[in-house]
Order: C-alpha cells, then sequence, then structure tokens
C-alpha cells in the first residue's frame, strides 16, 4: 500500500519540527491533494518550470523549501506565476509543503549540513538564536574547528562541498590570506538577520548579506564568505530526499532538474 499523506507529514515533521520556524515563517502543508502518496519532488522554489516537471513525473507531493504561499493571497488566478503554479496544483490533486526555516533550525537540518562546508571537525557548535524550548536547536549554527584552516584552505573547501566554482569574499584588511580560520558561523540563504545577535568570528558562510552589513562584519575582524542566496540551500535537498526515502522506502522520491538559481554568472 502506498504511503498516506499523513505518513509522509509524520516524517517531514520529524525531520523538521513545525514548531521550530521562525515566528514569521509560513511552513507546513500549504495545499492539500491527493490522500495518497507515490512520488516526492524536492525544490527550493516552485517556479511554473518546476511544477511543469512535477506534473511530468507524476508527483503527489512537492516538497518546496521556500514557501509558495508566504503572504496573504488577495486573488487566485492564472495571471500570474503563483496562481498558475497553485491552481495546477489544486486541479491536479498536488500537495506542497514547506519546510523552510524549521529545517534551518532542526538537528541535522540546513545548517549543520552547511557547517560541513569546513571540511573538519568541529567543536561548541550551538545555534546563533536557540528555539526557546530547545536550546540544543535553532537558527544559524556557531562553532570551532578542531583543526584550524587557512582562509584559502576554507574557501576551497566550501566551494568543493557546495559544488560552486566561485564565491565571493571579503576579508579584513589586515588579515593574511593565509590566517587560520578557527571560529565560523553559518547560516542559510539571507543571513543578515540572524548574524545580528553573533558575537565575534573569524568567518561568516551565508548566501547573502548587505553590503554595508559586509563592510561592518570586515571592520570587525570578521571574513564574509557569500555564495548567493540559494547556493547555500540547495545542496541539501539531496540529503533531505535521503532521509525522506530511508524513513518511507516504498515513496519515490527525487530533486527537480529545473530547480536552479535565477542568477548565473558571466
Amino acid at each position: 500500500m502506498d504511503p498516506s499523506l499523513e505518513s509522509v507529514l509524520e516524517v517531514l515533521h520529524d525531520l523538521a519540527p513545525p514548531g521550530l520556524a521562525a515566528e514569521w515563517d509560513n511552513v507546513g502543508l500549504l495545499l492539500e491533494g491527493t490522500r495518497t502518496i507515490q512520488t516526492v519532488i524536492l525544490c527550493i522554489d516552485l517556479t511554473e518550470a518546476v511544477f511543469d516537471e512535477a506534473r511530468e513525473r507524476s508527483a503527489d507531493l512537492i516538497v518546496a523549501y521556500h514557501p509558495p504561499i508566504f503572504k496573504g493571497i488577495r486573488r487566485l488566478t492564472g495571471g500570474t506565476p503563483q496562481g498558475r503554479v497553485l491552481l495546477g496544483a489544486l486541479r491536479g490533486g498536488i500537495s506542497v509543503y514547506s519546510p523552510h526555516t524549521a529545517l534551518d533550525a532542526a538537528t541535522g537540518g540546513m545548517c549543520d549540513w552547511l557547517l560541513e562546508s569546513f571540511g573538519v571537525p568541529f567543536t561548541d557548535s550551538a545555534p546563533i538564536q536557540p528555539d526557546r524550548s530547545d536550546p540544543s536547536v535553532g537558527a544559524g549554527r556557531r562553532a570551532v574547528l578542531a583543526t584550524p584552516r587557512p582562509l584559502t584552505d576554507a574557501v576551497a573547501s566550501i566551494k568543493e562541498h557546495l559544488q560552486l566554482p566561485h564565491v565571493r569574499v571579503a576579508s579584513p584588511t589586515d588579515r593574511s590570506i593565509r590566517a587560520p580560520i578557527s571560529t565560523v558561523a553559518v547560516c542559510p540563504g539571507a543571513g543578515g538577520s540572524v548574524l545580528s545577535s553573533l558575537g565575534s568570528v573569524d568567518l561568516i558562510l551565508t548566501g547573502e548579506m548587505r553590503h554595508h552589513d559586509v563592510l561592518s562584519w570586515a571592520a570587525q575582524g570578521t571574513t564574509v564568505v557569500l555564495t548567493d542566496h540559494t547556493h547555500t540551500e540547495r545542496g541539501y535537498l539531496l540529503r533531505l530526499a535521503d532521509r525522506i526515502r530511508r524513513a518511507r522506502p516504498r515513496l519515490s522520491v527525487g530533486c527537480a532538474a529545473t530547480d536552479v538559481d535565477p542568477l548565473v554568472v558571466w
């Protein structure tokens, strides 16, 4: 028997408890479709291209990391990309679920995966903004590398982990390119609000940051590494797909090939 929607939701809730999400976020089941699930498609952004692919692959459930329904919807028509996708999902009986910041905060979630970018064991890993009920989880991560690494090695390791040819780096002017990196902080996507409560560290890894925040961190002696927003997120989808598959082996779980970052380097 194919897993029920409720059974798959149990897995998603275990992996990313909705109670861990930021207060401003909109996580969980956003659109309820068919009651049995055979095929699950994962993506960062539920674009029209991703939805068309999900429909071609006969998906019953789309797990979209970024919530496709975020603010109040005043009209649901075919006149907008969002409307076409949501109406198509409704008519096709396709459920849509978003874990977003709950997945960031959870143990083994996106923040913990992003810490692996540094390629060495780390100690004293802790959330930058601990959850009120469980301080062991929460938004962002700060950690101490067990073995300090030169900046060049740390950046090379980040690029390898995230499968990127290029990243942007802002370093303090008085820091040698070979200076060791010991303390690090990570935050998927746009880390500005989470990182605002962070103390001193050698290096910050996030997707995007305001220009003046970059200048401020560099002035304080911290190197900032920016990858563009979704490059700190998309690589985790393969791990999430595997975790769902192991929990519900009867499911077909995959990532959308058409889910790509909207920005390219020319």
